[in-house]
C-alpha cells in the first residue's frame, strides 16, 4: 500500500495532485486544512494537506529478493556439505575419525576372533555416535520452532482481539476473514499491534472507498430521490439536507412529496419548507411528478421525497419504480436509498436487494445515535457496492447530519473513537 501526502490551495487541487501520481483508483483518507497562526499569516497562505492511498501492486521479486535455492537442492541431491564450524561438519568428522582408526584396528588385527569383536564394538560405537548426532542436529531446530511458534501465537492473539472487537460490532464473518486473511499474508514475527491495526485500518478505509455526496458544484439541474423503508427517518433526513443546501448559499432548492400515505409526513415537510422558504408540493402520480418538476424549473436541486413502505409490498414497490421512471437516467438523477442503523443485517440485505432490482442508488445511514455496533454499515456496504453518502445522529435540524467519514468509522469499528 502507498500512502502520499500533498499540499494545495485546495482540496480538489490537493486530490488532483494524488491522482495525477497514484491513478484514479487513489483513496482520500484524510483531509486537514492548515492555517497560518500569528506572524505566520503574513507571510503564509492557507492551504490544505490531503492523504492519499492505494493498494500497491506487489513486484516481481528482484534478484536481490529471491531466496537462493542452490543449497537446499544440493542437500536434497545429497550434494550439500555442512559449514566448517557447524555442528553436522563436527559431527562427520568424528564419523570420519571414528572409521580411520577401525580400520587401523582391523589391519593392525587380522585374527578372526578379534576382527569379530572389533565389529561388534564398531556396531555399537556406530549406533551411539549416530544417535548423538541426531540429538545435537536436533536441538537448533526445536529450539528454533519454539521460538518462531511463539511469536505466531503472539501475532494469532493480536489477530483474536481484532476478531473480537469486529464480532462485537457485528460485522458479517465472512468479511472479517477476508479481511484477517489478507493481513496474514502480510504479517512477520515481530509484527506489533499497532503496526496490525493500521493496516487492517488502512485496508476497511481501501474497501469503503469515499462517499457520494451532493454536488454542491454541478452545473446540471439535479433530480435528488429518497426512497426506503417505513419509519427510517426519511423525512426528517430529506430535511436536514434542504436546509444544508439552502444554507450553503449557493443553489436553488425545492421539495416535492409523493408520501401521501402518511399526511404527518407530509404537513411536516411543509411545516419545513415554509421555515426554509423553499418551494414544495404534494404529488399523487408520476405524471404530476413531471407537471412538478416542469413548475420548479428555476431550481437547481429538486428533492423529492417518496413513500416509504414495506419492501415486500408490490404494489407499493412498482409505484416508487414509476415515480423513478419519470426522470430518465441520461439526466442528472440520484437516488438515496436511507436505511436504519438500528435494522436488523438480515432485513438490510432484504430491502436492499429489493429495491436494486430497479434502481442504482447511494446509501444512507440514520439513528446512529440509537445503536453501539456499526458493523451494518460496512457489511451493507460491501454487500451492494454501493457508494456511501450522509449518515444521521439525531432529530435536530439542520445539525445532526454529517458526510459520511470512512476513517472514522473504521475506528469505531476497531474499538477507537470516531
Amino acid at each position: 500500500m502507498v500512502i502520499k501526502k500533498y499540499i494545495a490551495k485546495t482540496e480538489e487541487a490537493a486530490t488532483a495532485l494524488a491522482r495525477e501520481e497514484l491513478g484514479k483508483d487513489v483513496v482520500i483518507m484524510n483531509v486537514k486544512k492548515n492555517i497560518p497562526k500569528g506572524i505566520a499569516k503574513l507571510f503564509r497562505k492557507e492551504s490544505v494537506e490531503v492523504t492519499a492511498a492505494v493498494d500497491e501492486v506487489v513486484p516481481e521479486s528482484t534478484p536481490k529478493e529471491m531466496p537462493d535455492f542452490s543449497k537446499l537442492q544440493e542437500a536434497m541431491q545429497g550434494e550439500a556439505k555442512p559449514a566448517p564450524d557447524s555442528k553436522a561438519a563436527k559431527a562427520e568428522a568424528a564419523r570420519a575419525a571414528l572409521a580411520e582408526k577401525n580400520q587401523v584396528i582391523l589391519e593392525e588385527e587380522p585374527e578372526e576372533e578379534e576382527t569379530s569383536e572389533n565389529n561388534a564394538i564398531e556396531q555399537k560405537l556406530s549406533d551411539l555416535q549416530k544417535l548423538l548426532e541426531k540429538q545435537v542436529m536436533a536441538e537448533p531446530e526445536k529450539k528454533e520452532e519454539k521460538e518462531e511458534s511463539k511469536l505466531t501465537d503472539k501475532n494469532k492473539a493480536y489477530i483474536r482481539l481484532i476478531r473480537s472487537q469486529m464480532e462485537n460490532n457485528e460485522v458479517e464473518e465472512t468479511y472479517i476473514e477476508q479481511i484477517l486473511e489478507e493481513i496474514e499474508g502480510s504479517l512477520k514475527k515481530d509484527t506489533s499491534l499497532d503496526n496490525i491495526l493500521s493496516g487492517v485500518y488502512q485496508k476497511i478505509v481501501l474497501k469503503i472507498g469515499r462517499p457520494r455526496l451532493i454536488d454542491l458544484h454541478a452545473k446540471k439541474k439535479k433530480y435528488v430521490f429518497f426512497i426506503g423503508p417505513t419509519g427510517v427517518g426519511k423525512t426528517t433526513t430529506i430535511a436536514k439536507i434542504a436546509s444544508m443546501l439552502k444554507l450553503s448559499g449557493k443553489v436553488k432548492v425545492a421539495l416535492v412529496t409523493s408520501d401521501t400515505y402518511r399526511i404527518a409526513a407530509v404537513e411536516q415537510l411543509k411545516t419545513y419548507a415554509n421555515i426554509l422558504e423553499v418551494p414544495f408540493k404534494v404529488i399523487y402520480s408520476p405524471e404530476e411528478l413531471v407537471s412538478a418538476i416542469s413548475d420548479f424549473s428555476e431550481s437547481d436541486y429538486i428533492l423529492i421525497d417518496t413513500a416509504g413502505h414495506a419492501h415486500t409490498n408490490e404494489s407499493q414497490k412498482n409505484g416508487t419504480k414509476q415515480f423513478l421512471s419519470c426522470v430518465a437516467d441520461e439526466i442528472d438523477k440520484q437516488v438515496y436509498l436511507v436505511l436504519s442503523a438500528t435494522t436488523k443485517y438480515r432485513d438490510l440485505k432484504s430491502v436492499c436487494e429489493t429495491y436494486a432490482q430497479f434502481t442504482d442508488y447511494s446509501l444512507i445511514f440514520t439513528k446512529l445515535d440509537e445503536t453501539v455496533a456499526l458493523g451494518n454499515l460496512y457489511n451493507i456496504k460491501l454487500r451492494t457496492g454501493a457508494d456511501m453518502s450522509y449518515i444521521t445522529v439525531g432529530q435536530d435540524v439542520p445539525d445532526d447530519i454529517e458526510e459520511f467519514s470512512p476513517q472514522n468509522t473504521v475506528k469505531q469499528l476497531l474499538g477507537g473513537k470516531g
